[in-house]
């Protein structure tokens, strides 16, 4: 076994150990698998040149802004203002609350980069909300965790920015974020089809009944008071939009230059997201400068975690890059000989056992450029591997048994049991898992890929 497949095992045993034995934080186990490594390969002169090398990352930066600016919805209560909205327009479905939880907690979980995370904030409001109108525990809670880890595949997703990192590094210049996003959302319709008929499905199965009249919001009452909280999807969107459009104009006159218009678009979002939020969000709280800034001290805990998590897992990245794991890997893989339709079987499996593990922005951090490289050489499409990174990472590592951190998350707010929950996940992973495997394929037509 070649040195380099050891050191991925050895990380996985010290995150396993620390995560699921001595029952630490994730972004915990991180950092001592990050210490382990570089004490078994020697590199003591790298250790802070590889945290340095993740602080100069721009992409690094971008995960951050969109954490703080989800947390500045929640803050506001920006987001319980579309929440009502959506409850009147489809609480009155049958299984009405569950297409509540894949808009809502999809939508949160995109601005957030955190599937856990997102259940803890969404599914105290959605989970109950299926329960009471029929849901049995232990669907609701898988609904809540399939919902909230689709969002780790929807732009502007932390994982998004580093699917497209590592597309980038590979193919420097030659797609743009924006192009990249349009592609993701296209996909991401597709994954939210998906969830929408099985939530149907399992509704029919269980003979789930609409929500009752009194727990469905006054619509005329929800308008006027979140009618401006529906425009922020486009707050965020009009500026990739315009960058995908306008792009190609400006690199015809300021020539490859132009690609700074897109690390731009990316800063700059963010920043026009909370300032916009701030504006509608007057008269519903204090938005003075110090109540801004201890509603962010309140949600430094959901934050800090997180980014550090992130922070650890770009310095794993960038060790194992140093080592050249992810090259002895897609070695080991190419020599088995593998066509591109074997591949799009095989790689999905792969992600989602490391994932019970691996957070999905490791997977991606440690194994994007191999992915692609890989599949690429096999016949596929580089932007459309890439694209798919996300779903075969970010959203099943929350989800996949045994270690499932979105659905025993949801578990501890539906109250439901762990057989019954695991048994019902396990559908979701294997249909999720079958799509991922279609769109791969090229079996499906896909917005934003010519």
């Amino acid at each position: 076994m070649p040195v380099e497949l050891m050191y991925i095992v050895v990380m996985l045993v010290v995150i396993g150990v620390m995560f699921i034995v001595v029952k630490r934080p994730i972004y915990e186990a991180l950092f001592v698998s990050y210490f382990v490594m570089i004490l078994i390969t020697g590199h003591w002169d790298k250790f802070f040149t590889h945290m340095y090398t993740t602080t100069t990352n721009t992409l690094f930066y971008a995960i951050v802004a969109f954490l703080a600016i989800a947390q500045l919805f929640g803050g506001t209560k920006v987001i319980d203002t579309i929440i009502a909205i959506i409850l009147f327009a489809f609480g009155r479905l049958r299984g009405g609350a569950g297409y509540v939880s894949l808009m809502g907690s999809t939508f949160m979980a995109s601005l957030s980069g955190s599937g856990a995370g997102n259940v803890a904030a969404t599914g105290v409001f959605t989970i109950p909300a299926m329960k009471k109108s029929g849901f049995p525990a232990h669907l609701a809670a898988n609904i809540e965790s399939a919902t909230s880890t689709l969002g780790n595949q929807v732009p502007p997703s932390g994982i998004i920015f580093l699917s497209f990192g590592a597309l980038d590094t590979l193919y420097k210049g030659q797609y743009s974020m924006s192009t990249f996003w349009i592609l993701t959302w296209g996909i991401g319709l597709w994954f939210f089809l998906q969830r929408a008929v099985t939530i149907y499905a399992f509704c029919r199965y269980y003979k789930v009944k609409p929500m009752s009249k009194e727990d469905i919001p006054d619509l005329r009452a929800s308008l006027k008071k979140g009618w401006p909280g529906l425009l922020l999807p486009l707050v965020i969107l009009v500026p990739f939009l315009l960058d995908n459009t306008v792009k190609p104009f400006f690199t015809s006159i300021i020539g490859p230059g132009a690609n700074s218009i897109s690390s731009c678009v990316l800063l700059f979002t963010p920043g026009l997201a909370a300032l916009y939020t701030v504006l509608i969000a007057r008269k519903l709280v204090d938005v003075s400068p110090k109540a801004i800034a201890g509603m962010f001290g309140k949600q430094m805990k959901s934050i800090v975690p997180v980014t550090i998590t992130i922070f650890f897992a770009y310095s794993i990245s960038n060790l194992f890059l140093t080592l050249g794991v992810g090259e002895v890997v897609g070695t080991m893989i190419t020599s088995l000989g593998l066509n591109y339709v074997a591949l799009a079987f095989v790689i999905p499996l792969f992600t989602a056992v490391l994932g019970m593990v691996l957070p999905g922005s490791s997977l991606v951090a440690i194994f994007g450029t191999t992915i692609i490289t890989i599949m690429a050489a096999a016949g596929g499409n580089p932007l459309l591997i890439a694209a798919m990174i996300p779903v075969v990472t970010g959203a099943m590592e929350g989800m996949t048994p045994p270690v499932a951190l979105c659905m025993y998350t949801a578990m501890g707010i539906a109250k439901s049991g762990l057989k019954e929950t695991t048994l019902n996940c396990l559908i979701w992973v294997g249909l999720h898992y079958l799509l991922a495997v279609v769109v791969l394929l090229g079996l499906l037509p896909l917005i934003g890929l010519k």
